[in-house]
């Protein structure tokens, strides 16, 4: 399963560690001048300074835990950045249903968990018009490609562009099957803009977990 990176903000973290440090100098300067001047032959009670040096601890704990969780967040973040940097170039597997229609060719592979009796493949532009259809016959599980040339169900050609398909599929019982899709696709660039980078494809971004693998150059 992907893991997202939760943003920390090192400045509050700061911040609550130095009001925490003000508070507890404060408590501690009460306690001590409560202590100087009880009586004694009553003395005070010290369940409730305890309990309030039980929440300074617990307080100072969760702090701890977002300064290591920033540290995490950092390392993460920087191996992303190392990862995305050394993919330039490269073809990789991206799950995804869309892809980049050029010189008449876009190509697709999707995977059926079971067995299809049925299936349908539709082909959709940018604005999720359906520009062409096609029914196969059965398919058994496992991996299979989808190549389209450009062709409409007009019989007009598509422009070049990034087209996604829509595959409905079932089983004999009529149940419908949940396929994967991939593409393969060259990556051209990254993007640092966000927290996490995300890679550049002829389609568009993809963000690293739809990346499935990697392809050798060459």
């Amino acid at each position: 399963m992907p893991i997202t990176p939760v943003a920390v903000d090192s400045s509050q973290t700061a911040n609550a560690r130095t009001r925490l440090s003000d508070n507890y100098d404060t408590f501690l300067v009460l306690l001590t001048a409560q202590l100087q001047n009880q009586d004694p032959l009553a003395p005070m009670d010290s369940t409730q300074f305890t309990q309030q040096l039980v929440q300074f601890s617990q307080v100072e704990q969760q702090i701890r835990t977002n300064e290591q969780l920033q540290g995490l967040v950092a390392q993460y973040q920087a191996a992303s950045a190392g990862a995305a940097l050394s993919y330039l170039g490269r073809d990789a597997i991206i799950e995804a249903n869309e892809t980049y229609l050029a010189g008449g060719q876009a190509n697709w592979a999707y995977r059926l968990p079971l067995n299809a009796d049925t299936l349908t493949i539709s082909v959709r532009d940018a604005q999720g018009r359906t520009v062409y259809e096609t029914t196969a016959a059965p398919r058994t599980a496992g991996e299979h490609l989808f190549s389209w040339d450009g062709t409409k169900s007009d019989g007009t050609t598509a422009a070049d562009g990034v087209y996604r398909i829509v595959v409905t599929a079932r089983d004999s019982a009529g149940t419908a099957i949940a396929p994967t899709i991939n593409v393969r696709e060259t990556i051209i660039g990254v993007d640092f803009s966000g927290s996490t980078p995300v890679v550049i494809t002829p389609s568009g971004t993809r963000g690293l977990e739809t990346i499935r693998s990697v392809l050798d150059r060459g």
